[in-house]
């Protein structure tokens, strides 16, 4: 199925991740139960936000749902080098928390996450679930010029 546009959607249950690019690369916007009546105005304004513009769905993810622990390893620097901190529940800032002002490679054990450019889970936006990120630029959300703050998914779905 094809479409040129999307210009709304309705989730009826569970949560998504919606790419402005085909096989699940580029800016990305987290989606969960309710409706989003004008999805090309929705994405001007979080252009303003600071967040990801789209203006197309050219792909989706459905999330899994998880219950149970979280837990996630943060590396500064790609191929998991420099520091590194284990995390098991959300981070609104690398910075204070850490004295980190970046994260470049991770390893997702338990769960699914968010990664966000600005402290206090704003801006652009990246999604993570279980597996080793090496390099989190080659993700396919080259958007992303860093990594501020980290949130779960959890029963918000």
């Amino acid at each position: 199925m094809h479409l040129n546009r999307c210009n709304s959607c309705r989730v009826d249950n569970g949560c998504f991740v919606v790419y402005d690019r085909h096989n699940y690369i580029g800016n990305q916007v987290f989606l969960k139960r309710g409706e989003y009546s004008d999805f090309q105005r929705m994405g001007s304004m979080m252009g303003m936000m600071g967040m990801a513009m789209m203006d197309t769905v050219r792909s989706c993810r459905m999330i899994p749902m998880h219950r149970g622990a979280f837990r996630m390893k943060i590396y500064e620097r790609e191929n998991y080098g420099g520091q590194m901190h284990e995390l098991m529940d959300d981070i609104e800032s690398l910075q204070d928390r850490f004295l980190m002002s970046d994260c470049q490679s991770c390893n997702v054990m338990d769960g699914h996450w968010l990664m966000f450019e600005q402290p206090n889970f704003r801006g652009r936006m990246m999604y993570v679930k279980p597996g080793d990120y090496r390099n989190l630029r080659d993700t396919g959300a080259s958007n992303m010029t860093r990594i501020s703050s980290i949130r779960r998914i959890v029963d918000m779905c």
